[in-house]
């Protein structure tokens, strides 16, 4: 019994030190993910929107001469529907399952139901209530602490939101530079 004192102390030793690292690489793969679906979900409500529906912007004030600063711009890309989608975009997440890569065990999280009813491939996904519900509130914290970025990245039409928003300008993926670009 003695002799594997040291070895156990040293195993629990090796096991403490490596917990912060996986428990960080797993919080890492969630807020990436959620950031991805964040991203992936509210650029798919907004190609739904008829193109020519507008939104009245600017002051509807009088001016002396009588006229008004008012102009229409596409409603799809305006603050006041990017603002809402923001509200209940989150809710989708319980629409995502959690995949493991096999060779680098990191977890990427995934749609489960299709946005046309097309049937997807679930092999190897995890669905389960606590994937949907962590994934919710990592979506949750990330479209309030990033809402600005968001708006001013999807506001105009642009590439690479996911890889800008996620990777560049958060951080939240830094790792994940790699990550293949997804379609729903």
């Amino acid at each position: 019994m003695s002799g594997r004192g040291p070895a156990a102390l040293c195993l629990a030793a090796a096991l403490a030190a490596l917990l912060p690292a996986a428990c960080a690489r797993r919080g890492q793969d969630l807020h990436c993910g959620a950031c991805r679906a964040l991203v992936d979900e509210l650029e798919w409500e907004i190609a739904q929107v008829d193109p020519r529906k507008t939104i009245q912007m600017g002051s509807f004030r009088i001016n002396p001469d009588g006229s008004q600063s008012v102009v229409e711009v596409p409603y799809a890309r305006s603050e006041a529907h990017l603002t809402e989608l923001l509200e209940r975009v989150c809710e989708k997440m319980k629409e995502y399952g959690e995949k493991v890569d096999p060779s680098t065990h990191r977890k990427s999280y995934v749609r489960v139901i299709s946005h046309d009813g097309t049937k997807m491939d679930l092999s190897g996904v995890k669905i389960d209530g606590d994937v949907a519900s962590s994934l919710k509130f990592a979506c949750e914290s990330i479209a309030e602490e990033y809402e600005d970025e968001l708006i001013e990245f999807l506001s105009h039409e642009a590439n690479n939101v996911k890889d800008r928003l996620c990777s560049k300008r958060t951080d939240l993926c830094d790792h994940a530079l790699h990550i293949p670009h997804d379609e729903l």
